[in-house]
């Protein structure tokens, strides 16, 4: 991880063979001669990363949840973990926007401001998480193609969906990005489309209906399906479970923000403004979808996925085609089939994009093979997308297995990254406040965000132990099982590995003291840069709205 591993020349008049400069060099990615696109916008990675956030999660897995714990921990769930949301969003803003340089991915921060074995167990987590994630979906789309029941095998519609998906990945990043953008929107269309039509049945509007809606299912069967035990204990195990279940939905999407900022322009401005609007926008789609998902649809109702006998049957098991089946609404059904398709195939698009930066980085470190820092003309890091797509090739165990199966283990695997990487990305955080502090650089932060580090050091202890106990139901003895406590735990030991095992072959220290941490290479070239930025000025009523918008 030597400076010989980057080359460029000083931009800050330091002697580079001096052991500070050479440090300094290594973090300096605004002077390395290899460098990413600039061509994305605020629209594209605003639209980046809710299209990462509205997959499979919120179509498939709320019906599973609803079916385990009730309405009221279902709605709950998603709540709570917005705030775990909003707050690693946050702290990644904060950390982005001071250093938006290219090729920075969050490995990258923790091998500045906290330890270089920690960064190296964190980037190969993020990478294996975000295949990981790229098969899961691509899984999901392939068996939602293969509700209308094609005269073609689903090992076919599974090789569709990864060859587009790699396709959008190796040309120019603004192809890539105008793609997601059209994906997500015609995403978030259908959605609210859905909104609407659930607030149609509440108040008793559908074709069958006779009668407001209204909280039905919060009397009969009840707001809560008590999990795993009985009374008050049962109630506040199912939020648990709802909560922990909810991370799925989540899991890496504040960070396709940070990975794009590179390759954002003017971002000193636009990743500011899409942490902010990402919140609410997540309100909107997961704190309505979830509580209306409650509203349409009983925790009893048998063919949800929870509930349901069929292993092949997470497309007609979304809860929101049986609430709109169940009050004779027709067609929609394969409306909603199409979106669930769209979330998936958008999703899975933004988890090689990421997964592929992840690596860029760890090459560009030295802890990756150093052909993965190729780019081609466009700028695009075409190794490091080809071998992240390659794992998504794992979607084809569906062929084998049932299609439920192989999305569970895709599933399970990917929240425990998620939520060890998301504690990284608070100790980070917490690092990179303190240094700044130590070192007299606080009031040079372009952006801050409320409650820290109080709110940072809260949540660092609510994913901790959402992360030892997303597995609780297992150690029940009734529901012991080999495989399944595998699928909820096998991603500690393998982070444990990695960070350990570079740290005994490096000998380097615990973590990197406050006072040593480097906080100002990179600074003055994206301070010029961010001086050059030219706000744009709204001319009339069409343009402030879509500058408000995008």
């Amino acid at each position: 991880m030597g400076s010989k591993e980057f080359e460029g020349d000083s931009k800050d008049g330091r002697d580079l063979e001096s052991p500070v400069a050479e440090a300094s060099t290594e973090f300096n990615l605004a002077v390395q001669g290899q460098q990413l696109e600039r061509g994305l916008k605020s629209r594209h990675i605003q639209f980046l990363a809710l299209g990462g956030a509205i997959g499979t999660g919120l179509f498939i897995g709320s019906g599973r949840i609803l079916a385990d714990t009730g309405p009221a921990p279902l709605f709950m769930g998603y709540l709570s973990m917005m705030l775990v949301v909003w707050c690693v969003m946050n702290v990644l803003a904060e950390m982005v926007t001071y250093l938006p340089m290219r090729g920075i991915t969050v490995p990258y921060f923790v091998n500045r401001f906290v330890d270089p074995s920690l960064a190296f167990a964190a980037g190969w987590n993020y990478w294996y998480a975000y295949a990981m994630l790229v098969g899961a979906e691509s899984v999901a789309a392939g068996l939602v193609i293969d509700y209308w029941q094609p005269p073609v095998h689903i090992a076919v519609w599974i090789t569709i969906v990864l060859v587009v998906m790699l396709g959008l990945n190796m040309f120019a990043v603004g192809l890539f990005g105008e793609a997601e953008f059209w994906f997500a929107s015609i995403k978030f269309i259908t959605i609210m489309g859905l909104i609407i039509v659930g607030w149609v049945i509440f108040f008793g509007g559908a074709p069958d209906q006779t009668k407001v809606r209204g909280f039905t299912y919060y009397d009969n069967p009840g707001a809560f399906n008590p999990y795993q035990a009985t009374g008050s204990a049962g109630n506040f195990l199912a939020y648990w479970h709802a909560f922990a279940s909810a991370g799925f939905a989540f899991i890496t999407s504040p960070e396709l923000i940070a990975t794009a900022a590179g390759e954002t322009v003017a971002p000193r401005r636009n990743i500011p403004k899409a942490a902010r609007r990402f919140v609410w926008r997540l309100a909107v789609f997961y704190g309505l979808g979830s509580f209306l998902i409650g509203v349409m649809v009983p925790f009893t109702h048998p063919q949800l996925l929870g509930n349901s006998t069929d292993a092949q049957s997470n497309a007609s098991a979304s809860p929101f085609v049986l609430g709109i089946q169940g009050v004779g609404i027709p067609v929609l059904n394969h409306i909603i089939n199409a979106a669930i398709l769209t979330s998936a195939w958008s999703a899975g698009n933004s988890f090689l994009y990421s997964g592929s930066r992840v690596l860029y980085s760890l090459a560009l470190k030295g802890q990756a093979p150093a052909f993965f820092r190729r780019t081609n003309r466009n700028g695009v890091p075409y190794l490091a997308v080809l071998a992240t797509w390659c794992i998504g090739l794992l979607a084809f165990l569906n062929v084998s297995s049932s299609g439920a199966t192989v999305f569970n283990w895709f599933m399970n695997i990917s929240t425990i990254s998620g939520y060890i990487a998301w504690i990284v990305v608070l100790i980070t955080y917490l690092r990179f406040r303190k240094a700044m502090r130590l070192q007299g650089m606080w009031e040079q932060l372009p952006f801050k965000t409320p409650a820290q580090p109080y709110l940072a050091c809260f949540v660092l202890f609510l994913i901790s132990l959402l992360t030892l106990t997303n597995g609780f139901q297992i150690f029940i003895p009734r529901n012991w099982d080999v495989q399944n406590f595998l699928a909820a735990y096998i991603t500690i030991p393998i982070f444990l590995v990695l960070y350990l095992g570079h740290k005994a072959f490096t000998r380097t220290p615990f973590f990197i003291p406050a006072s040593e941490i480097d906080c100002v290479s990179g600074k003055r070239e994206m301070d010029e840069m961010a001086a050059t930025d030219i706000v744009p000025v709204a001319k009339n009523w069409v343009q402030r709205v879509w500058y408000w918008i995008a």
